[in-house]
C-alpha cells in the first residue's frame, strides 16, 4: 500500500459504511450495481482521477515515478496523450473547470494548472492540504483530502466554505476521488469497496453504494489495488467506474 502507514494504522479503526446501513436512517438510500457494460482499463493506471469533459475521457494516476495525466480512449482504454510527471510528485485528483485543468498532488501539496484544450503548463500553486479528490459543481472547485470534510474553492483555490461529511452524526473519513453527478458529490471512501452520496450543502450522506464483486476474483492478480474512480459523462447521463490498476472500467446503473 502506498500510503503512510499513519493512515494505514487509521483504517483498522474505520467502521464500515455498510455497518452503518445496519442501522440506518431510513432517509438514506442503499444502492448495489448492475453492470451494462464493461471497457479495457490499463493495469498500469493507478487511477486517482477519472471524469468526463465534452465527451472525452480523462485520466490521472499516481505512484512516485509512474504519475501521469492521460486522455483515454474509452473503448481500448488506451492513452491519445499523456503527460508524465517527475518522480518527487505523487500525482492525485484532476478536474477541468472553465479554461483550465486541475492536478493535484499529495504530499508535496503543490497543483498544477493546464489549459483545458491544448493541455499546455500555466502555472503551479503551493496547495493548503493533502491533495487527494477533487471534482466540480460548475460553480466552483471541490476537493477532499482524506479526512471526512469537503472543501469548496475558488479558481485559486482559496476556501469559500468546507463541510464534514456524516452518515447519521458519524463523520465519513477517508474520502477519496470525487466527482458531481446531478447536484450530489459522489465519494470514493478510501480501502472500502463502498460510494457514498453526499449532499454539498450539509455534508450530509444521503446514499450509500455496494461495489462489492464489480471487479470479479478472477480478473484480480497481486497487483490489483483499491476501487477508485468514478466518471460521469453529462451527455450521455452514464456513470463508470474503476480501481487502481484494475484490468476493466465499468458502465454502471444503481439498484
Amino acid at each position: 500500500l502506498c500510503r503512510p502507514m499513519r493512515i494505514l494504522r487509521n483504517i483498522v479503526l474505520l467502521i464500515s459504511i455498510l455497518g452503518f446501513v445496519s442501522c440506518a436512517d431510513a432517509k438514506v438510500k442503499e444502492y448495489t450495481l448492475e453492470v451494462v457494460a464493461e471497457y479495457p482499463h490499463d493495469t498500469g493506471s493507478y487511477t486517482q482521477g477519472l471524469f468526463f469533459h465534452e465527451g472525452q475521457l480523462y485520466e490521472s494516476t499516481g505512484l512516485n515515478g509512474k504519475s501521469t495525466f492521460r486522455k483515454v480512449d474509452l473503448q481500448t482504454g488506451e492513452a491519445l496523450e499523456k503527460m508524465n510527471f517527475d518522480k518527487k510528485y505523487f500525482v492525485e485528483g484532476s478536474v477541468i473547470w472553465k479554461d483550465n485543468l486541475y492536478i493535484l498532488t499529495w504530499e508535496t501539496r503543490v497543483a498544477f494548472i493546464y489549459d483545458a484544450k491544448t493541455l499546455e503548463y500555466k502555472s503551479s500553486w503551493k496547495y493548503p492540504r493533502e491533495g487527494w479528490g477533487i471534482t466540480t459543481d460548475g460553480k466552483q472547485l471541490i476537493a477532499s483530502d482524506g479526512s471526512a470534510n469537503l472543501y469548496f474553492m475558488n479558481e485559486n483555490f482559496a476556501l469559500d466554505r468546507k463541510v464534514t461529511v456524516k452518515y447519521e452524526d458519524r463523520p465519513i473519513r477517508f474520502l477519496n476521488e470525487l466527482e458531481y453527478i446531478d447536484g450530489k458529490v459522489w465519494a470514493n471512501v478510501y480501502t472500502s469497496e463502498e460510494i457514498v452520496i453526499i449532499n454539498p450543502k450539509d455534508g450530509r450522506v444521503e446514499g450509500v453504494i455496494d461495489c462489492r464483486g464489480l471487479l470479479p476474483k478472477e480478473l484480480r492478480d497481486t497487483t490489483t489495488d483499491v476501487l477508485n474512480g468514478i466518471a460521469y459523462n453529462p451527455d450521455t447521463k452514464k456513470i463508470y467506474l474503476t480501481g487502481k490498476n484494475w484490468p476493466k472500467l465499468y458502465e454502471i446503473t444503481l439498484i
